[in-house]
């Protein structure tokens, strides 16, 4: 199976059995899928966040995600139990779709070495 095409089925899979577990089937986006990655993360599930920290939750999901590719590398975790990542190395300009192959492939790795899909 070519790679472009397994990536697709496994990123259907990852959107159908999320979408089944936290929005009753209404298919997700990518971005709420990395905020789910970032509550994910922070490991603080049985709270609500305010806007500011959906965007700081959405932050440590890129950087968890994006962590294997070599561009950040997990600092510290704080007090209250957020983790801080540092830039290792400059995300490269992509085009909005390169991005959003990125981010999928990414998000099905994630999913994959966490043992949600296979």
């Amino acid at each position: 199976m070519a790679r472009d095409e397994q990536l697709k089925e496994r990123w259907q899979l990852v959107v159908e059995k999320l979408s089944n577990q936290f929005a009753d089937g209404d298919p997700l986006d990518l971005d709420a899928i990395i905020y789910l990655i970032g509550v994910q993360e922070l490991g603080q599930l049985d709270r609500t966040f305010k806007k500011d920290q959906k965007l700081d939750l959405m932050h440590i999901a890129i950087c968890k995600l994006l962590a294997p590719y070599g561009y950040y590398e997990l600092d510290f975790v704080d007090e209250d139990g957020w983790p801080h990542y540092k830039t290792l190395e400059t995300l490269p300009h992509l085009k909005a779709g390169e991005q959003s192959v990125l981010m999928k492939e990414a998000i099905v790795n994630y999913f994959v070495e966490t043992e949600y899909i296979n």
